[in-house]
């Protein structure tokens, strides 16, 4: 059934644009930045995946078409998510149209990419050659000498696949921007990604191969792949239009004149799109006046999810990190890297000190997730690379991202508190074999014990059964609530002093939350000299939420 193929479908192509949207964004050199392509196309297609998943179980074909009408219109950001939005309606369209939906034949195939044309084109006042309308007119002319052959729709899928990726490829010779910097058109290569995705999840394929033409799709994807290459565009001095206004329109009238609205955008700047149906559009525009730009609109109706993004300030940002991506991918990789989790300016500043390459922000109650910490494991640009959670709810996390990695070596040590990843980071030590240091480290961290204090947020109790109610303060050690009281300098006192009834050490380090101030923490550290003259005290700032002392002793 056609529709239970969208379905299943969309989502995984929507998840290949996803997981390519840097990548997209990247190519995004017109001499307007029009926001960030991929991350644009991106949302467009997360929006439709939710309205769609919301959609009953037995849901028809046209309320598929619907939603994904209504999804990619609401959810559409800058040119190229209005512009996918409009070939996402037109092939819906067109696929309601199917006579027998268990058996879709290349002609179906050949009459929805024909209506996602036409209803694109349309919504395009001056369709420019060598973007995605480009690639989607090639493809749809490909589906049309198919109509008529022998293959099966898969095949003819495949080979669409193919005509998509050589189109992208033949965008610099169509667009001089392009040829200029050494890219394609970041729309066209992202409508390519989002079609591979979706016919490699229809035949179940990673890879789609070819039938009958020359080209197959992996070489069509290197022929695309060869003028990807990023380079920096210093010599764009703005634009005409500064600001890229889109915002959503409903219409008070049924009478309401797209043409008139149209021809006024027009004398506000350029890029302008008006899309949808009364009484629901869509609006987008280049413009130096966005002030005008909505109040023209307020006239005729309502405005709401507006969005004005400066174009001046994109363009510059986006050279600046392709000049820090393209510094970071000339340095070679070391030997050996590090990576750590901590919440708090002044934690994270002395595991950089100690020779923690990338720290990631993350604690009790904002846990960093697989890919925050993969990023990070690729970020230390190491052959080898030991991680610290320095949590337990980020064990897992930093456990998962550490299998991920495929030309990585990658060792977790099962820290709990970032004052034992200092502890780790002590025994660093050069020429030590990886796996003798990952052992030395978790050793060290096994000598280290650490108390926190924090605020009750909820009655409970505590290890020995004292009632703990919603505001008292809390001295915990190892994940035992032991001490409870009204004053955080009184329970931090308590759960030291505890500490070393238990088991006398002879280094406490302490760290100072971001509302511990340097008097409390100066007062702090006097308290404990004086009540225990042989203990040698650290105090730091650490700078953490909601824990104003965390502290260890070894």
């Amino acid at each position: 059934m056609i529709s239970n193929v969208i379905r299943t479908c969309f989502p995984v192509a929507a998840l290949a644009v996803a997981d390519k949207a840097e990548e997209i964004n990247k190519l995004n050199v017109f001499p307007v930045p029009d926001g960030d392509t991929g991350t644009n196309m991106s949302l467009t297609l997360g929006t439709v995946v939710r309205e769609v998943q919301d959609l009953p179980q037995d849901a028809s074909m046209q309320d598929i078409a619907k939603a994904i009408t209504h999804g990619s219109l609401m959810g559409a950001r800058g040119n190229s998510g209005v512009i996918t939005s409009q070939i996402l309606r037109g092939i819906a369209e067109g696929l309601c149209d199917v006579k027998n939906p268990e058996a879709v034949t290349p002609k179906d195939i050949a009459h929805a990419f024909r209506r996602g044309k036409e209803v694109a084109f349309k919504a395009v006042r001056k369709p420019v050659e060598g973007t995605i309308l480009t690639v989607l007119k090639d493809v749809s002319a490909k589906a049309d000498s198919l109509e008529k052959s022998q293959l099966t729709p898969a095949e003819v899928l495949d080979a669409l696949v193919v005509e998509a990726y050589e189109s992208v490829a033949r965008t610099p010779e169509l667009l001089p921007v392009l040829k200029e910097n050494g890219v394609v058109d970041s729309g066209a290569f992202g409508f390519a990604t989002f079609l591979e995705g979706f016919v490699n999840a229809v035949t179940g394929k990673t890879e789609t191969t070819d039938f009958q033409t020359t080209v197959s799709v992996s070489d069509a994807k290197a022929a695309t792949s060869a003028k990807v290459e990023i380079e920096l565009n210093d010599d764009w001095e703005g634009s005409e239009y500064r600001y890229c206004n889109e915002f959503l329109f409903k219409a008070d009238s049924p009478d309401f004149d797209e043409e008139a609205a149209l021809n006024f955008l027009a004398t506000m700047g350029d890029c302008e799109l008006l899309v949808g149906a009364n009484p629901d559009y869509k609006i987008h525009v280049h413009s130096n006046t966005p002030n005008k730009v909505l109040e023209y609109m307020l006239q005729y109706g309502q405005i709401f999810e507006v969005f004005i993004h400066n174009m001046d300030l994109e363009a510059k940002e986006r050279t600046e990190k392709i000049a820090e991506d393209k510094k970071a991918a000339a340095v070679p990789k070391k030997e050996l890297g590090f990576v750590a989790v901590t919440a708090g300016s002044g934690a994270a500043s002395i595991l950089k000190s100690l020779g923690v390459d990338v720290v990631v922000s993350g604690g009790q109650t904002m846990n960093p997730s697989t890919a925050d910490i993969l990023a990070a494991i690729e970020g230390a640009n190491a052959e080898q690379v030991i991680v610290m959670p320095n949590n337990s709810n980020i064990r897992m996390a930093a456990e998962a991202a550490a299998s991920a990695c495929e030309n990585i070596k990658v060792a977790v040590i099962p820290t709990k508190s970032v004052l034992q990843a200092f502890a780790a980071m002590f025994v660093v030590a050069d020429g030590v074999p990886f796996e003798e240091l990952v052992e030395e480290m978790t050793d060290a961290i096994s000598g280290v014990r650490y108390g926190e204090v924090t605020t009750a947020v909820r009655d409970s109790s505590a290890a020995d059964g004292t009632p703990i109610h919603d505001g008292d303060v809390m001295g915990i050690q190892g994940g035992s609530i032991d001490v409870v009281g009204s004053d955080v300098m009184k329970v931090t006192l308590d759960l030291i002093a505890k500490m070393q009834e238990e088991e006398e050490g002879d280094n406490l380090t302490i760290l100072a939350g971001e509302d511990f101030s340097d008097e409390q923490l100066d007062f702090l550290a006097s308290r404990v000299e004086e009540a225990y003259p042989d203990l040698e005290v650290d105090a730091q700032r650490g700078e953490q939420p909601l824990y104003p002392v965390i502290f260890s002793i070894e």
